[in-house]
């Protein structure tokens, strides 16, 4: 038990940097914007993920152009869908 007062300035740093965040996160939602470059290197991970699953070495080529098969197919899929978004007739926001 020696250790909580220790953990004592951290939990409250979390705990303001999350109120932060949180803060911040919902103005870049109200505002639209897109992150696609997060969202491409998330398709990424799942292409590396699925080869590794079906047993190809983790830095072999295989999971490197399966990992690159995946951001091109899902790139299409996701363009066309922020196009559509994009479109769509936006609230005035003040």
């Amino acid at each position: 038990m020696e250790i909580l007062p220790f953990l004592v300035w951290p939990f409250v740093a979390s705990l303001i940097l999350t109120g932060i965040h949180a803060y911040l996160g919902v103005h870049v939602v109200e505002r639209g914007v897109i992150f696609v470059d997060l969202a491409l290197a998330q398709i990424a991970a799942l292409g590396a993920t699925i080869a590794i699953l079906i047993g190809m070495d983790p830095h072999g080529q295989g999971a490197y152009w399966l990992s690159l098969a995946f951001t091109f197919i899902f790139r299409r899929k996701l363009s066309s869908e922020l196009l559509t978004l994009w479109r769509r007739p936006r609230p005035f926001w003040p």
